[in-house]
C-alpha cells in the first residue's frame, strides 16, 4: 500500500506528455476557423457519436485478435475521439481535456483507498464492494440519491447508454443484488420455458409488436440463465459469430458454383463437412 503519487514532470513521462500535447494542438488546428478542415469544423458531439462507438468496437476487436500494431492504432483512433470531443466542448466554454483528466484521476484516487489511503482489502470482491459503496456516497453527496437510493435511474442509464445485450446483463445483475432474484436456477429455467411458449404463441397469432416484445422477454431470460451459470453472453455470441463465419468460408471454398444453386440438403452436407473439418484440423487426427 502506498499513498505517494508519481510526479507528472518525471522524465519517463515527458515523451508521452509531448505526444499528447502535439495531438491536442493538431486537433485544435483542424477545428480552427482559419485554415482548419471543413469536415472537422462541421462536426458536433452528436455527429461524432457513431465514430465513438465504431472506434470502441474496433479496439475490442484488435484486442481479441491480439494484434499489437492494430491495438495501438485503434486506441489512437479512440483517443482522437476523446480529444476531439474535448476540443469542441472547450470552444463552447463547457469543459476541456484538463478537466476530463483531472476528474477521472480524482475519481480513481477516491475509489481506491486501499492504494492511495489506509484501507485494507483482502480480495477482488472487497475492492468491488468498496467501489460501489464509495460510488453511492458520491451520488448521494451530489443529490442524485436518497439515504435509500432507488435503483431505477441507474437501470435506465444502462438501457440508454449500453448495447442491449450488455445492458440486459447489467440490469439483471443490479436487480439481483437487491434481492429481485429467483430462489434457484430451476426457477430461471421455468421462466425460460414459459417465455419460449409465449413467443411461439405470439408468432402464431399476435401482431409484429407483440412478437418483438415476446422475443425480447425470451432473450432477457436467456441472459439471466447466463448470469446464473457465470457465462458471458457477449463472448458467447461473439464466438458463435466467428464459428459461423469460419464454417461459411469453408463452404464457399469448396463450392463449385453459386451457393444459391445448391439444394438445401446439399448445403447441409457442405455445412456438416465444414464443421467436422474445423473440429478436427489437420494434425489432430
Amino acid at each position: 500500500m502506498s499513498s505517494s503519487f508519481p510526479s507528472s514532470d518525471s522524465s519517463p513521462l515527458q515523451p508521452t506528455l509531448s505526444a499528447l500535447q502535439r495531438l491536442i494542438e493538431v486537433v485544435a488546428q483542424l477545428r480552427s476557423p482559419e485554415g482548419g478542415c471543413p469536415w472537422d469544423l462541421a462536426q458536433t458531439p452528436e455527429t461524432l457519436l457513431p465514430y465513438v462507438l465504431e472506434e470502441a468496437y474496433e479496439v475490442v476487436d484488435a484486442i481479441r485478435q491480439g494484434d499489437e500494431a492494430a491495438i495501438a492504432d485503434e486506441l489512437g483512433d479512440l483517443l482522437l475521439q476523446v480529444v476531439l470531443q474535448a476540443q469542441i466542448a472547450r470552444e463552447s466554454g463547457q469543459f476541456d481535456l484538463a478537466r476530463i483528466a483531472t476528474g477521472i484521476t480524482e475519481k480513481l484516487i477516491r475509489r481506491h483507498p486501499h492504494v492511495f489511503g489506509d484501507v485494507n482489502v483482502s480480495s477482488v470482491e472487497e475492492v468491488r464492494q468498496n467501489w460501489e459503496q464509495i460510488k453511492a456516497t458520491e451520488e448521494q453527496a451530489k443529490g442524485e440519491t436518497t439515504s435509500e437510493p432507488d435503483l431505477t435511474p441507474r437501470l435506465q442509464r444502462y438501457a440508454r447508454s449500453l448495447p442491449p445485450l450488455t445492458a440486459s446483463m447489467k440490469i439483471s445483475q443490479k436487480a439481483a443484488s437487491v434481492g429481485f432474484e429467483w430462489e434457484n436456477v430451476e426457477g430461471v429455467w421455468e421462466k425460460f420455458h414459459e417465455e419460449l411458449g409465449e413467443f411461439e404463441q405470439a408468432l402464431q397469432s399476435e401482431t409484429k409488436a407483440e412478437q418483438q416484445a415476446e422475443l425480447g422477454d425470451l432473450l432477457f431470460t436467456i441472459i439471466n440463465l447466463a448470469r446464473w451459470y457465470d457465462l458471458d453472453p457477449e463472448e458467447a455470441l461473439h464466438g458463435t459469430n466467428q464459428r459461423f463465419i469460419q464454417r461459411f468460408a469453408l463452404v464457399e471454398g469448396v463450392a463449385d458454383r453459386s451457393l444459391s444453386e445448391y439444394s438445401l440438403d446439399e448445403l447441409e452436407q457442405l455445412w456438416q463437412r465444414a464443421k467436422a473439418k474445423l473440429a478436427n484440423p489437420p494434425g489432430n487426427e
